[in-house]
Formats: structure tokens, sequence, C-alpha cells
């Protein structure tokens, strides 16, 4: 297993991250899955074992429930890895149960480390935008939580360009913590990422916690052209992230199987791997329904592609310039950043 520094912070994260969204199986959550405390203690030993140090999980995962196992897993190994959790969505009924106002977040805050069965949280994610709370608000209570002890770093998640540097912008005007990461989603299926938030984070040193990697199991190689889809997320009403062109999607399929053929290995850990060699990535959160599926999952890591093979990857995946990308990419390509590069860069060999 790899590590690698989580931005530019000190913080250095395994390249996969243990997912646990599927720990709980309560409410619209039992759609991802329904692991209990037996599974979900094999799932962190299975991943501890591999080298994995970082666990990812939410306030809302299962209503809270997702956080109660990880705790009561965790007890008395706590020390040994780097504990994430997210705050931002609706809790409860209540008009202040939701959202990034200092009232929700010291709640939130509090209801976690309880729930975690710890005083301290490694890194702290707001897990969505809040368009109606100031950012300065939200910004110097995520800076006061760092500076009490009861948070180590604070990231961002599904935030979007404009945004991002809009709240590194306060958090540096006013001194304080700025995020060390951002979660968001980026996979073979969806490179809308890497428009703007991947240059962003390789401009701002912002490390990248990539989410749903697989596309909730469309790249795993069990959803094929012209067959009959199995049971799984996507057949099961939870619609993340959405199928915009399934053509498309398909054409990628195929290159993986392809690849996989070629490396005796699955279409899941070849597309896990692609994400690896990505600009920017820190770490691919990975999580299973089964024992199997993660125990494929963490296989990825260890997994390098040719050249050739990556590129394959790339061309059938690659997403078009947009403006104003296409007209730089005309017009300023003798003065691009690597942040530029990492989007406009490919289309520069092709010419």
């Amino acid at each position: 297993m790899e590590y690698r520094q989580l931005g530019r912070s000190g913080l250095r994260v395994s390249t996969l991250t243990l997912g646990t969204m599927t720990f709980g199986g309560q409410g619209n959550f039992a759609k991802v899955g329904s692991t209990g405390v037996d599974g979900a203690r094999r799932q962190v030993d299975m991943a501890l074992d591999a080298g994995v140090n970082c666990i990812d999980t939410a306030d809302v995962y299962s209503a809270g429930v997702s956080e109660e196992i990880v705790g009561e897993v965790l007890e008395g190994r706590r020390e040994r890895v780097v504990l994430a959790t997210k705050a931002r969505m609706s809790m409860g009924d209540g008009a202040n149960d939701a959202g990034l106002s200092r009232t929700h977040l010291i709640k939130s805050v509090e209801a976690s480390l309880r729930r975690l069965r710890t005083d301290y949280i490694d890194l702290y994610q707001v897990h969505e935008w809040d368009g109606q709370t100031p950012l300065e608000e939200t910004l110097d209570t995520l800076d006061t939580l760092v500076r009490s002890g009861k948070v180590r770093y604070v990231g961002c998640s599904n935030y979007a360009g404009w945004q991002l540097m809009k709240a590194l912008g306060i958090s540096d005007r006013l001194g304080y913590q700025r995020f060390a990461s951002q979660q968001i989603h980026v996979s073979l299926q969806a490179r809308e990422a890497e428009y703007e938030l991947v240059p962003a984070s390789l401009d701002q040193g912002v490390g990248i916690l990539v989410w749903s990697p697989l596309a909730g199991g469309l790249l795993s190689g069990k959803y094929r052209r012209g067959e009959e889809q199995p049971e799984g997320r996507q057949l099961s009403g939870w619609g993340e992230p959405p199928v915009r062109d399934e053509e498309a999607l398909y054409s990628v399929v195929d290159v993986l199987l392809r690849v996989a053929e070629t490396l005796g290995v699955s279409p899941a850990q070849v597309a896990l791997a692609w994400l690896l060699g990505r600009p920017g990535v820190s770490s691919v959160i990975v999580g299973a329904r089964t024992d199997e599926q993660l125990a494929d999952n963490l296989a990825a890591a260890g997994l390098e592609l040719a050249d050739d093979q990556r590129a394959m990857l790339d061309a059938v995946s690659q997403p078009p310039l947009l403006y104003p990308y296409w007209h730089q990419a005309n017009t300023a390509s003798d003065r691009l950043s690597e942040a530029d590069l990492s989007l406009i860069g490919p289309h520069l060999q092709v010419k």
C-alpha cells in the first residue's frame, strides 16, 4: 500500500480508503448495503491488514448508524486510522437540523464524536454546499473546532470550483484553517470534475478523495452491453451517479474488459488503478456489499497499468474541451500551468 500526502498538509493517507456507506442499512441507505457490526468488523480487519489507514463515514449514513458501527469496530485501535466523517445533511426535522451554520456544525460534531467513541476527528468534511450560510460563519466554526482539538483537519465535498476557491480565499484572508482536501466524484464514467475541481486542487494544494470510483458498480464489469443487468445499486433506485450516455458507458466498459483480460484482473481493479494514476488524487474510497468485493477492490492498490493501457482508457473516456478551455488550447498553449495541463494537455498531444 502506498501512502500519499493529503494535499499540502502533513497528513499521510493510504491510496485506498475504506468507505462505510454500506454500514447500517437504515432507511434509504438500505439500497446501498446493510452491513452489520460483525460484517463491518471483518471488512475493517481486511482493510487494515491490506495497509489501509483511512476510514471514511458521515453522520447521515443510515442516520448515524454507520458512525456507531465504525466507533464500535474501532474501539481499542482508534489510533491506527485516519478517521474521516462529514456533516451538512439533514439529521432531523428541526429548522436547524441541516446546513453549515455554527449551530448545526457544533451540534453535529459533538454527536459524531459520541457515535464514533472518540474525542477527535482526523478529517472533518462539509458534505455539501450550503448557499444560505455565509462561508465566513462556516469556516470560522471549522477553525474553532480545529483549535479546540476536536478536529485535526477540515475538508469539503461536492463543491463547485468557484465555491471551493471562494472558501480558500476567505480562509487565507482571515487566517482560518484551509480545506486540506475535497471529496469529489470522478471516474471513467464521469470526468466532469476535471474541468474545474481537479485543476483547482493542483493549483491550491488541496488533496482529492474520490467517492464512488466504480460509478455505483457500473464499472465493476457486471454491467455489459446487451446483457440483462444483475441486481445492484443502479437497479435499486439509488440513482447516483446518473448515466447520461449509456453508449459511452458501455464503450468504456468494453475497454475496461479488454485491459482486465490482458492483465488477468477484474475490471474494477483496472478502473481503480486508472484513478490512482490521475493528477492530484490522494486516495480512492472503496466500499463493498460483500467481503469478496472488498478483497477485489483492495487488490487494486498493487496494480500498475502500462502506458498504452492507460492511454486507451483515457481516450475512450476523455471529456470534450468546453469553453474557455478549447480557446486556451488554441491560443494560450505556450503559457499553461501544470493545473491547466491536467485538462488541456491530452488535447494538445493529439493536434
